[in-house]
């Protein structure tokens, strides 16, 4: 199970690829143009809306830049891996065996590419299932399905066109980064810490799961795609089982911006909003609700 994971794992930073992405769910559906290029240990990435706002991603390793051209706003963040395409797998998730039960469901072709598809299955109600079809020769992630409990999809993520193996540009990426001029350039802070000393506590997490990332960051100001120095810092942490995440947001609760607590599913997605005290909890995730109602219950402040 593991090396036909890692395979797909390892193809999406070592290789040289464009296309055309499509992800369709929830009764909506959103393409973007992505390039992926890798010279030794250097990766770049650039994604492009097609529909909608547009708003385009340029990364060289962990340095992020996200320009909104219709604002012109240009965010600069300093992220991990955990945001590259396509997200499966971290490193050392040697446990999957145990939430995950993965068959080989012989060839398919997508995009004009000959493919391998795997039935990945949950073995327990708090996690989805998927399909994957990954290309043969390359290992590439061509298209992945998200399963629900009862064998319907939820989600579908594909390639509509892609070239493997093109020539790597990485000045296109390089040079697109350095041109800001004109824009209002946002970098907001992102400080790693523990909920332990923000004064949180996880009693427990989700079977499968564990903490990946706990940081806090400025929010970002809705609609213009900028950090607003006015609103308070937000505490994410960030779980995974190696396929999937949760992520939970802690803030102050102020009524002008916090409405009703909900919980709510659009495709894959779920998300869970809670008032906990003088706190707004949100917590977000492709998973079944119940994964991020046991999140959530268990979340407790420390410190009054």
């Amino acid at each position: 199970m593991r090396a036909w994971l890692l395979r797909i794992h390892d193809a999406a930073s070592r290789q040289n690829f464009q296309g055309t992405f499509v992800v369709s769910g929830g009764g909506g559906v959103a393409s973007a143009r992505i390039s992926h290029f890798s010279e030794g240990h250097d990766q770049y990435e650039r994604i492009e809306s097609l529909d909608g706002r547009q708003r385009k991603v340029f990364r060289h390793n962990d340095v992020v830049n996200t320009v909104w051209p219709s604002s012109h706003v240009a965010m600069i963040e300093q992220r991990g891996m955990l945001n590259s395409f396509p997200a499966l797998l971290q490193a050392g998730d040697d446990g999957l065996a145990a939430w995950y039960d993965v068959k080989a469901d012989g060839l398919d072709r997508v995009a004009g590419h000959e493919a391998n598809v795997l039935d990945v299955k949950a073995r327990d109600a708090y996690r989805y299932g998927y399909r994957l079809w990954a290309d043969r020769s390359s290992g590439l992630l061509l298209r992945a399905d998200v399963i629900g409990e009862h064998g319907e999809v939820l989600e579908t993520s594909s390639f509509s066109d892609v070239a493997i193996g093109v020539r790597p540009q990485p000045e296109s990426v390089i040079q697109a980064m350095r041109k800001l001029d004109g824009y209002r350039v946002v970098k907001p802070a992102l400080t790693p810490t523990r909920l332990e000393n923000e004064g949180w506590s996880m009693r427990q997490i989700a079977p499968g799961f564990r903490l990946v990332s706990c940081i806090i960051r400025q929010m970002e100001a809705m609609g213009d795609g900028g950090a607003d120095p006015a609103e308070p810092p937000v505490i994410q942490a960030i779980y995974s089982d190696g396929l999937t995440y949760v992520s939970v947001f802690i803030e102050p609760f102020r009524a002008e911006r916090h409405g009703r607590p909900m919980m709510g599913a659009l495709g894959a997605t779920s998300t869970l909003t809670r008032h906990l005290g003088d706190w707004w909890v949100t917590a977000v995730g492709d998973t079944p609700p119940a994964t991020l109602k046991m999140f959530v219950g268990a979340l407790e402040r420390r410190k009054p």
